[in-house]
């Protein structure tokens, strides 16, 4: 892969007036170029190629992201139809035999080049090749256990890989699937239940990866709902969220007494919405209200699972987000920005008048649709234990055999731990870190929530710090997780001096050892809001 020259980095810190940082990056896996967006995305006029798409679109001409297993069956099994050698189908697209092999078996990943080679030469499309189902029952199979082999779950157990060669029948291969099924059955029937959280977790953050954290239905939404209240630019005001709880002919009632699980109650019945006093609770008053609208909007119905539940979260969390700071306002905004290499998340958050939580998290949305920047996220307890992440830039977080991240340890070394120990706590703590993935350059800030103190990071390849204001910091560290000699343990020293005569009593939330609550939605008291309602139904 290209990777982009150091350089390019320490000219705009010069520009910037600051020096060169002398480290060069490690060589990394290059970004994909931005999704491109429907053409009513933002006003006509602002329709043009993002800011940095050209640059990540250079860096990423021969990177395309494939299903590695499926793509060497499928041009296994189609060689093998035109009774091809794996020498005869190198000497057509001019490559070895070995090489081909490699790709045959999802060991090495083709460049765009040879995949439209091996296509031509197989008689298909690059399409066909890329999102051919299986052809038969048999490569079904094939593929299915090869994936099963290669999970972590398998790694763990330190067995030998079965090579489904052409030479193990057909029944043996459904046995070996069959029994990686069951097991993998045996495995979530018998986990706890916050194991299936972590598991909807895992796989509602994949989904937001694969979307680049950009949901374009739930923007259209928002500027819909925008156009009917007036909205010109700029923050989105307290009158205005009330006239659009009216244009959806909801009526709003702050009370005193509303159950303590919850942080609104919609009353569909009457279109009553009940929201605490005013200035109580530790989350902005018209996110709470937007929220509440989104479920309406988005015509969520009673979740059936745990992942329903958590998606139903993440898009009403949206649609508030694509309201409190409107794309075409928040893109207009961050191209400006970015135009002049002072991107930050603390004047998204001023200008939108929002946390920096939600600045961080609709950077995110925005990022890599628009400006072609992938990025990371992350909220981290002063523990150092993660509370949520996302990425699309190939940094590496900590996962546990289901894939999930939240609860996991990071880094002490990453700058969402070092921000701790930073005295500064009114400016933003900028630092280069450089990880088994590469080198990353990350903002954060610590704040205090009921939950305790919280670091709160974005994070962007080396090549993309070019962008941001704080590139010139010379803050730096090194990473060498997962080696858990890097800070998982102690120093020789250390441990010489105090292994065997300590017993320490672990501070272990009761969330991690309770099962998740029963009932729709979970974690609310139906009772207790059936009664609220009945009580204020009779005002």
């Amino acid at each position: 892969m290209t990777n982009l020259p150091s350089s390019a980095v320490n000219e705009a810190r010069e520009g910037a007036g600051a020096k060169r940082v002398p480290v060069p990056p490690r060589s990394r896996k290059a970004p994909r170029p931005a999704a491109e967006g429907p053409a009513d995305a933002l006003p006509v006029d602002e329709v043009h190629r993002p800011w940095g798409a050209a640059e990540a679109a250079e860096l990423a001409a021969d990177d395309v992201a494939v299903d590695l297993i499926s793509l060497g069956k499928q041009i296994r099994h189609l060689r093998k139809q035109r009774e091809m050698s794996l020498d005869d189908l190198g000497a057509a697209v001019g490559a070895a035999a070995s090489q081909l092999s490699l790709i045959e078996n999802g060991k090495k990943e083709p460049k765009l080049s040879m995949l439209r080679a091996l296509a031509r030469a197989l008689g298909v499309s690059s399409d066909e090749l890329l999102g051919a189902e299986p052809p038969n029952r048999r490569v079904a199979l094939e593929i299915e256990l090869e994936r099963a082999q290669r999970s972590v779950q398998y790694r763990s157990l330190g067995l030998p890989s079965v090579k489904p060669s052409g030479r193990i029948p057909t029944e043996i291969l459904e046995a070996l699937v069959g029994l990686h099924r069951e097991v993998d059955r045996q495995v979530n029937l018998h986990a706890a239940t916050p194991e299936e959280a972590r598991r909807a977790n895992t796989e509602l953050r994949r989904r937001m990866r694969d979307k680049d954290n950009y949901f374009g239905d739930i923007e259209a939404e928002a500027r819909t709902l925008l156009g009917h209240v007036g909205y010109a630019g700029g923050p989105l005001s307290q009158h205005q969220i009330a006239d659009l709880a009216a244009h959806l002919r909801f009526t709003l009632h702050h009370v005193d007494d509303l159950p303590h699980s919850t942080r609104s109650v919609t009353d569909l019945k009457h279109r009553r919405i009940y929201l605490t006093q005013v200035g109580t609770g530790s989350h902005d008053p018209r996110t709470v209200l937007l929220q509440a609208l989104a479920s309406h909007v988005l015509q969520h119905e009673v979740p059936r699972t745990y992942l329903e539940f958590l998606g139903q979260r993440v898009s009403t969390n949206y649609l508030a987000a694509a309201l409190l700071i409107p794309e075409s306002s928040a893109v207009a905004h961050l191209r400006q920005s970015m135009a002049g290499k002072e991107i930050a998340v603390e004047d998204l958050r001023d200008n939108f008048a929002v946390s920096y939580e939600a600045a961080a998290h609709r950077f995110t949305n925005l990022a890599t649709h628009h400006l072609g920047i992938r990025t990371h996220f992350q909220k981290v307890h002063k523990s150092g234990i993660i509370f949520k992440a996302y990425e699309n830039d190939d940094v590496a977080f900590p996962a546990d055999a289901t894939g999930a991240i939240e609860g996991q340890p990071i880094c002490r070394y990453w700058t969402s731990r070092q921000v701790f120990d930073v005295p500064d706590k009114f400016n933003a703590f900028n630092q280069y870190t450089d990880t088994a993935t590469g080198t990353y350059w990350c903002t954060a800030r610590t704040e205090r929530s009921p939950d305790g103190l919280f670091s709160l990071s974005i994070g962007v390849p080396y090549e993309s710090a070019k962008w941001f204001r704080g590139k010139e910091t010379r803050a730096r560290s090194v990473s060498r997780c997962p080696d858990p000699d890097c800070c998982r343990n102690p120093p020789r020293e250390l441990s010489r001096a105090w292994a065997g005569q300590v017993w320490p009593t672990a501070r272990a939330a009761s969330s991690q050892l309770a099962a998740m609550p029963i009932g729709s939605f979970p974690g609310v008291d139906e009772t207790e809001v059936y009664q609220f309602l009945e009580r204020h139904s009779k005002d």
